[in-house]
């Protein structure tokens, strides 16, 4: 492209440019074709220094000869430059789609910068995430697969589908065992079905090469698991066993404020003002709030089943906290084996959770501590863009956008 001239206003810079002049044949019958001139065509392209930009591109016009030719007219064609009918250049297309995936963007704000409508910027970027997500390549080399739900919408399902969604994320470890987590896919429901589903659509070659599984406790995923991964090793998260033991010491707790107060938890009771010391992690109390916690489990007798019940959550946090592995498979073996004998019923109950997950309880400990982190962390991401956008109405915009934003495509 030749530039012929740049104007220069403080709200615009407007730069008109042309191609040098060729001999050009008729794309039909191949017959040179005589110039009929140029025509402006205006272009929008990427802001410079806060400051919209605009090209003329001076087009070039032929018309055909030949009579016989079904092709009357036409027009000059710079696909670097602009696609057939656009009004983007593909400079801007480009940057655009960059500000979307680093930059947590929303397409108002990038289409008020280069001029635009909304539907005219999505319109151009639309087609390139398309052909991104259709590409069976991008899920080559997983090894460890993550997944989880979330609520994409709080609408009415029966206008707008299901709220769940199932996101796949590859949570594969590089060469220094470093994982690098980035969203696969996102399918609508949250069931066996939707991830069964989306792992035989991948096909052979890639459930073969599945190593790990990392889940929630959620049976759905776990019999997909069991079915079309029968060679991975399913791996219960950390996060959600420790959940599971602060949720136990909260109904403990709760219980035994019923049964002695005969109310729910006020301002002075004893249990009440120790709940936030109760789902902290006993290495990090301080001398004073270990103080506290003794106070209140010693002001009544019945407290000691809130103390016993945060005990066994403290021992549960120290299996996942062993420097060793082996030690820490040990002790997960010994709350295997003595939780669901306990005679606190709440305990009780998570005792014999964790031994239905038995296996997959104990597989962190020997698949180099694999868990669901990189999963959640994706899921704080597609937050992020949700909020950003007031929320979606589209659900293949949102799967595009999030793909995007989440490290699935790489344009």
């Amino acid at each position: 492209m030749q530039v012929e001239a740049v104007e220069r206003r403080p709200d615009r810079v407007t730069v008109t440019v042309s191609t040098p002049w060729q001999l050009m044949g008729c794309p039909d019958c191949g017959v040179v074709a005589p110039s009929r001139g140029r025509r402006r065509r205006v272009l929008h392209d990427v802001p410079h220094a806060g400051v919209g930009v605009v090209v003329v591109w001076r087009q070039r016009v032929w018309r055909c000869p030949d009579t016989a030719c079904a092709r009357a007219v036409f027009f000059e064609q710079v696909p670097d430059l602009v696609a057939a009918r656009g009004s983007i250049t593909t400079r801007a297309i480009g940057w655009a789609t960059e500000q979307l995936r680093r930059e947590h963007a929303t397409i108002t704000g990038l289409a008020r910068q280069l001029g635009v409508g909304w539907w005219t910027l999505w319109r151009a970027i639309k087609p390139e995430l398309e052909r991104l997500a259709a590409d069976e390549t991008r899920f080559g080399g997983v090894t460890s697969l993550g997944v989880d739900e979330h609520i994409w919408h709080h609408g009415d399902p029966r206008r707008k589908g299901p709220k769940e969604l199932t996101g796949m994320v590859d949570l594969t470890r590089d060469e220094r065992g470093r994982v690098h987590a980035r969203l696969l896919d996102l399918v609508p429901g949250r069931s066996k079905k939707a991830y069964a589903d989306w792992l035989t659509q991948r096909g052979e070659v890639f459930r073969a090469g599945i190593q790990v599984a990392a889940l929630d406790p959620f049976g759905g995923y776990k019999s997909a698991i069991d079915d079309e991964l029968a060679d991975a090793t399913a791996v219960l998260d950390a996060f959600h066993v420790v959940k599971l033991g602060t949720q136990a010491v909260d109904e403990v707790r709760r219980r035994v404020q019923q049964d002695t107060t005969g109310h729910r938890g006020r301002k002075g009771d004893p249990l009440y003002g120790i709940q936030r010391l109760l789902r902290a992690g006993a290495e990090n109390l301080t001398d004073k709030q270990l103080d506290r916690l003794a106070t209140a489990i010693e002001a009544d007798d019945t407290h000691q089943e809130v103390y016993v019940a945060w005990r066994c959550a403290q021992d549960l946090r120290a299996a996942y906290r062993a420097r060793d592995t082996t030690h820490g498979r040990a002790l997960a073996e010994k709350i295997l084996t003595t939780f669901h004998t306990c005679p606190i019923p709440e305990i009780a109950r998570l005792g014999r959770t964790l031994r239905r997950w038995r296996e997959a309880f104990l597989a962190y400990f020997t698949t180099g501590r694999a868990n669901n982190g990189g999963t959640e962390a994706i899921n704080g991401i597609i937050e992020l863009a949700r909020r950003l956008a007031r929320g979606y109405r589209n659900r293949d915009n949102y799967r595009l956008r999030m793909l995007l934003a989440a490290g699935g495509l790489t344009p």
